[in-house]
């Protein structure tokens, strides 16, 4: 029987994505783990693996088109196990070997198979009934919102036919009937909250074959009283505009607090990230429901309205016709490069920005990194400034948490994290990438050395995990490679503080002398320029500049970090 592989769950916030290539075709032979389709979402271009083993019966999805996760993407046939031998086989397999069955038998051993999935009837001769369960939704979700209700009693349903639209913390899913049937009891309705293995609906056996017409069905009289209930609670439906389908009105969702706006609980936690009072933002939904788009075109109008006529965020003037002045080439942004346009000009407006500079001399240390580089390298890692610079900023962290932090405008409140995870900006072909490094503090230079290593190695590639790329609590951006001598780096919200670094170079330091007859005196000395950006709503000037030297410090004197981080 067909296997369906289906698009998994992305991350959060991501709904689907763009496919970049095709690995498979039919007739392959794949094992588990095997990559199928290369995909590209916002944050990174990864490769989906299937699931199971089999053969490749059929690639549903196509280059450079759109999937949602959950969507079917590959149907795959069961195929030979590898590890069993032909002595091995069961007596029914061999048969089944010998002699493939006709395709008329086999759809008809399907449809039996697939009424096995429904209660048989009695001897009786009365319809057994089976309940329906929300199913698992994925790690660390217990439960969700019904946001609408796709069928109703008396409904004829075949498996896979979509029963219910639910909202989770993560995305809005459609929820598929495993069970076909008639339905005869619905026990959720829009705006309640479901739990995992709890009962949503009640199908009975009943064949397509067996259901009566329409007209020549009775109601009971409490079923048709709560018919004439239901249609008087919902009136008349509006009529569509230009033909399109008349959409019938949802329930409205039971709001969170007093007066709180009807919104899920991924659409409040968007709209806390953007600094937006979710009660201010005008719902376009059934009864006001506030959406995922509302709010994004919410902060977009504020954007443009904060930025005035030469601020960031304001609507852009019609650009000339510039193939009048020469040959032009339009190409289209990558997800990738898209979404970093959409995410910097967002920080940029919505962050007050200071940058504090700072050089520290890292003479000696560059002698001790070009001593021990060779050890490192032989455990397959590069001792590089960056990987000292990340253990030296989880340092840092510890002494000043401020800088550990995010904030929840709409709380009012100021969110210390207790882990150190530091993100690292990797410059790509197909744009800017930041892995994370997690658990910085308690990994030695090796470890850290190591893992930069390959996780730039497979941002480069395309080959990074979406887990890679989440939960960082400051970003690290290194310019030295390639020139200059200080910038300004943006906050990647909603972390408060990013460090460059910029190219170090020799320069004439004045040195102070020792005793009554020292003499000052002027050394080369190799100054690494330093620039942190911060966020002045939590961080002051004087903050900054704390942390800043503390770093430089750490650098200059690395007992410093084994003493105070």
């Amino acid at each position: 029987m067909p296997q369906e592989i289906k698009l998994p769950e992305l991350g959060e916030n991501i709904e689907s994505a763009d496919v970049v290539s095709i690995l498979v075709k039919p007739g392959d032979n794949i094992e588990k783990e095997q990559g199928l389709i290369e995909i590209e979402t916002d944050k990174a271009t990864v490769e989906v693996p299937s699931t199971v083993a089999g053969i490749v019966k059929e690639v549903i999805v196509k280059v450079g088109e759109k999937v949602k996760t959950g969507q079917i993407i590959v149907y795959l046939e069961d195929g030979e196990d590898k590890t069993t031998s032909s002595a091995e086989k069961k007596p029914s397999e061999e048969k089944k070997d010998a002699k493939p069955k006709p395709e008329a038998e086999l759809k008809v051993e399907k449809k039996e198979e697939a009424k096995k999935t429904i209660s048989e009837k009695s001897d009786s001769g009365k319809k057994e009934i089976s309940e329906l369960k929300l199913p698992e939704l994925g790690e660390n979700i217990d439960s969700a919102s019904i946001v609408s209700v796709l069928v109703k009693e008396g409904d004829f349903i075949e498996k896979d036919q979509g029963i219910l639209e639910i909202e989770t913390d993560k995305a809005t899913i459609e929820v598929p009937s495993t069970l076909t049937g008639k339905i005869t009891e619905i026990l959720v309705k829009p705006g309640d909250t479901a739990s995992v293995g709890q009962t949503l609906l009640k199908v009975s056996s009943e064949s397509k074959e067996d259901k009566k017409p329409a007209k020549e069905e009775k109601e009971e009289p409490k079923k048709a009283e709560k018919k004439a209930v239901e249609e008087k609670e919902e009136g008349k439906k509006e009529e569509t505009q230009a033909g399109e389908p008349v959409v019938a009105q949802i329930e409205q969702q039971p709001p969170i607090l007093k007066d709180a706006a009807p919104a899920a609980p991924s659409v409040r936690r968007i709209a806390r990230e953007l600094g937006v009072d979710i009660n201010t933002v005008p719902g376009t939904g059934p009864d006001g429901r506030i959406s995922m788009d509302d709010v994004k075109a919410f902060v977009k109008k504020l954007n443009e309205e904060r930025g005035g006529k030469a601020g960031i965020g304001v609507k852009q003037e019609a650009l000339p016709d510039f193939s009048k002045f020469g040959e032009v080439e339009r190409k289209r942004m990558s997800s990738i490069r898209s979404k970093t346009a959409e995410h910097m000009s967002y920080a940029w407006v919505s962050i007050p920005h200071v940058t504090q500079h700072d050089k520290a001399d890292i003479t000696e240390l560059e002698r001790i990194r070009k001593e021990f580089n060779p050890k490192v390298e032989k455990a397959g890692g590069k001792l590089t400034i960056t990987a000292i610079m990340i253990k030296v900023a989880a340092g840092a962290l510890k002494v000043f948490p401020q800088f550990n932090s995010s904030i929840d405008m709409e709380k009012k409140e100021i969110i210390y994290k207790k882990y150190f995870n530091i993100g690292v900006a990797v410059d790509t072909e197909h744009g800017l990438i930041v892995p994370v490094l997690k658990d910085a503090d308690k990994k030695n230079l090796i470890e850290i050395s190591v893992e930069l290593a390959s996780m730039a190695e497979k941002a480069r590639n395309r080959k990074i995990s979406l887990d890679e790329l989440q939960g960082g609590c400051f970003t690290i951006t290194n310019l030295g490679g390639i020139g200059g001598t200080s910038f300004t780096p943006i906050v990647n919200a909603p972390e408060v503080s990013i460090l460059g670094i910029s190219r170090g170079s020799f320069e004439p330091v004045f040195i102070s002398g020792e005793g009554e007859e020292g003499k000052g005196r002027f050394e080369p000395r190799l100054m690494l320029p330093l620039s942190l950006s911060y966020d002045h709503r939590i961080i002051d000037g004087a903050n900054a500049a704390r942390f800043l030297r503390w770093i430089c410090e750490a650098l200059e004197q690395p007992m410093k970090l084994l003493v105070e981080g």
